[in-house]
């Protein structure tokens, strides 16, 4: 693949398109905002000031909470899965863990999630 360089001139258009891009996004945003506000949509809940294990074991259904444990270390509350999860759970696991703010830490036999107690 041939890369070409470009002039600053060209460099500066497309800077400028970008920016008009980003600005039409920035207004659309901002009218469905007003919009679902006036609509009565529901405010979105701050995040709570400190997570706790409870609260993040409430976040998940029965079946794959079974197949976790958490605990508080340090900072973080860490998940580790009990058993093999399989690429579905682990998905599904893995996705409550990020909307939840965390992460996955891969590091072997001693793999986990882990979420900031804020």
């Amino acid at each position: 693949m041939s890369e070409k360089k470009l002039s600053g001139e060209e460099l500066l258009r497309r800077i400028d398109e970008l920016l008009s891009v980003l600005n039409m996004i920035s207004r659309d945003l901002t009218e469905i905002t007003k919009q679902l506000t006036e609509a009565g949509a529901p405010p979105v809940a701050p995040a709570e000031k400190e997570q706790t294990v409870e609260s993040i074991q409430e976040l998940f259904p029965k079946d794959l909470e079974e197949m976790l444990t958490f605990e508080e270390t340090g900072n973080y509350i860490v998940i580790k899965p009990r058993q093999y999860l399989g690429s579905e759970n682990f998905a599904k696991i893995a996705s409550i863990i990020r909307d939840a703010g965390g992460e996955y830490i891969s590091a072997g036999k001693e793999s986990h999630f882990r979420v900031l107690k804020k």
